[in-house]
């Protein structure tokens, strides 16, 4: 009988190969950068506030020389990288996330030329602004691993953003706004959780269409009720930041991880819950086998259907409050669509993620670290346009998921309306 060659090396080999091509791309945009606009001068990084326990120094570096380092290294790896696909084997995460920090570190010199750049205020302003992206992609991952797709999610975050207003503003308090925002996340949920399993409908349009109606409602209300009278609707009280005693004065860290408000801790909080939740809990293996496998959930006496609402509801829940930092933080007032897409954002990085609520969350803070760098560099005045910057979390998702991060595989019932016999 004759031997039948098996392919499954020359596939991987295929899959493997699109790492270094994708690193050795990103490498010669960089040093293409030097060709657009030399980096002249010094880079300052400054690491340090006036209120840390122990200020670290201000690393000063040669712009052009650290820049031209940094590409070199990136070759390094890039051909290291080549080496190991030669030999069957895939480029493994961690030398891809060494990559991209010096892919940032160099582009940080370049951009940042005779400047200084405040690295805390980069870093403490991207988790900030991350918040709402965070906890819209936690509310996707728990839908779409109950198998439900969630689209729905800037809906979410608007109805959330739209309530935290007014009844923050109504109640006096930011906390009556949080539990506003929740309900108002889960009541959309709710009606996505009525047609969709329910009824069959299909689950994209109907996101699609509760996106469309929620921005109608909430714009309408915003015209008709929260102008006419913006001090005794649209003016919520706000959270202001908290310093964690200790940890607040660690060099670095402190600054950025605990001298936050209380949605950012909650957000702490919540990715680790979801997480241990659905990987450790018997709840959590039923969200997944109904969201992998509803027939054999079924046979096995979990209320399928039941659980998908459960879950829905959830994480409805814990988009809306994604939705409260919008104006119980950021913004002191509700405006019209200022959620600005941002859930097909965090959707996004659901997908960045791979359905993984860890994952998801690095993915969202990928998003608010280039969208505040975007910010930073326009105050330094660097010669990159904000437009790229914005452009840039886009097409680093497109990069990792076509290279880097392989196939991303949803669960395999993830948008299939399940019918009972």
């Amino acid at each position: 009988m004759p031997v039948v060659p098996d392919e499954t090396p020359v596939v991987a080999t295929r899959g493997a190969l699109k790492a270094p091509i994708v690193l050795g791309i990103v490498t010669f945009l960089l040093a293409l950068l030097l060709g657009f606009k030399g980096a002249e001068g010094d880079t300052t990084f400054r690491l340090a506030t006036d209120t840390d326990f122990f200020e670290l120094p201000e690393v000063v570096v040669p712009s052009s020389a650290a820049f031209a380092t940094m590409v070199v290294l990136l070759a390094i790896i890039t051909a290291a990288s080549a080496l190991l696909v030669s030999r069957g084997r895939r480029t493994p995460l961690w030398l891809v996330a060494v990559f991209a920090v010096l892919a940032m570190t160099g582009f940080l010199c370049w951009a940042a030329a005779g400047e200084t750049l405040p690295v805390i205020g980069l870093l403490g302003g991207s988790i900030a602004l991350a918040v709402p992206l965070v906890f819209g992609a936690l509310g996707g991952v728990l839908g779409e691993r109950a198998g439900v797709v969630n689209i729905a999610i800037d809906g979410q975050l608007l109805f959330g953003a739209f309530a935290a207003a007014m009844f923050g503003t109504i109640t006096g308090s930011p906390w009556g706004g949080l539990v506003a925002a929740m309900l108002a996340g889960a009541l959309v949920a709710l009606v996505l959780g009525f047609f969709a399993i329910t009824y069959f409908v299909d689950q994209v349009i109907v996101g699609v269409v509760l996106n469309v109606l929620v921005i109608g409602i909430t714009s309408f209300l915003y015209g008709q009720v929260m102008t006419e009278n913006p001090e005794g609707l649209n003016a919520p009280a706000q959270f202001e930041r908290i310093a964690i005693p200790g940890l607040g004065d660690i060099p670095v860290i402190g600054p950025v991880l605990f001298r936050q408000t209380i949605l950012v801790y909650l957000m702490y909080a919540a990715v680790a819950l979801v997480a241990w939740a659905l990987y450790r809990t018997r709840w959590g293996l039923r969200v997944r086998a109904v969201g992998e496998h509803p027939k054999a959930a079924d046979t096995v006496g979990i209320k399928v259907n039941r659980t998908r609402y459960t879950t829905l509801l959830i994480a409805g829940l814990v988009a809306g409050i994604g939705g409260a930092t919008y104006t119980l933080v950021s913004v002191p007032q509700f405006g019209e669509e200022m959620t600005d897409g941002a859930g097909y954002i965090a959707l996004a990085a659901v997908i960045f993620g791979r359905w993984d609520p860890v994952r998801a969350t690095l993915a969202a803070l990928l998003f608010g670290f280039a969208t505040n760098l975007s910010g930073v560099l326009s105050v330094l005045g660097s010669a990159v346009p904000s437009q790229f910057m914005l452009m840039l979390p886009y097409v680093v998702t497109i990069i990792a998921v076509a290279g880097l991060v392989g196939a991303s595989r949803a669960p395999a019932a993830d948008g299939v309306p399940y019918r009972k016999g």
